[in-house]
């Protein structure tokens, strides 16, 4: 029991700043400009554009701000990104977040 409350301490100790955890059924309803080049499922079919299934929740939140302010340069995520609300961000980082991918060595 101890430990579980330091760690549940610990997590929101070093949580970000100001970023609140995003709602993934709101996510899901947000992706539509995602699926086109990360696919319908979080996993692309392009070989441009990662899997977003599974990836780490605060990764795609830095990932998308970074985006939407100009500071990690993609020509299409720049423009998909810039008008998104920092609620749309959190909200799509949770739905991708969600997603459990299973990972079977050879």
């Amino acid at each position: 029991m101890k430990l579980a409350i330091a760690l549940a301490a610990t997590l929101i100790a070093f949580a970000p700043a100001g970023v609140e955890a995003g709602d993934a059924r709101a996510g899901r309803q947000k992706i539509t400009a995602c699926q086109a080049c990360h696919g319908l499922d979080g996993l692309s079919k392009n070989p441009e554009a990662p899997n977003l299934a599974g990836q780490v929740e605060d990764y795609l939140v830095r990932s998308l701000t970074a985006y939407r302010s100009g500071e990690r340069k993609n020509e299409s995520m720049n423009i998909v990104a810039k008008d998104l609300s920092d609620a749309d961000i959190a909200d799509v980082a949770a739905y991708y977040a969600a997603i459990q991918v299973d990972v079977l060595p050879p």
